[in-house]
């Protein structure tokens, strides 16, 4: 299996202009074009634009990964405490033995009417 990039630029002819864009490989043979921009006047300013680009489009890309990153950790963190305070909560209610079955919603005291 041969190993690409998922982000990458390319430099496309249309007529006397250049068009440089930043591509993403979608699978495994489909690539869509996150960004592009038209007019340049020569391939060398169009591929310079791509360069850059990917740059700045990569450090992006890094910087909301790590925020979401950070967010889901927060959220998990929590989760997880919530999850906590309802074991707690859980242990320090009344045994079945006071009378309340919560599988079976029947009172004892109804029962023995």
């Amino acid at each position: 299996m041969t190993q690409t990039k998922k982000y990458d630029f390319r430099v496309v002819a249309d007529g006397a202009t250049w068009t440089g864009q930043i591509t993403r490989r979608q699978t495994a043979r489909k690539i869509v074009v996150s960004k592009s921009k038209k007019g340049f006047a020569t391939e060398a300013e169009a591929q310079a634009w791509g360069e850059t680009e990917l740059k700045s489009f990569l450090e992006n890309l890094i910087k909301r990964n790590e925020r979401k990153a950070k967010a889901r950790g927060e959220r998990n963190e929590a989760a997880e405490a919530k999850e906590l305070a309802a074991d707690a909560w859980r242990n320090a209610r009344p045994s079945k033995e006071s009378g309340f079955d919560e599988d079976n919603l029947d009172y004892e005291s109804d029962s023995e009417g």
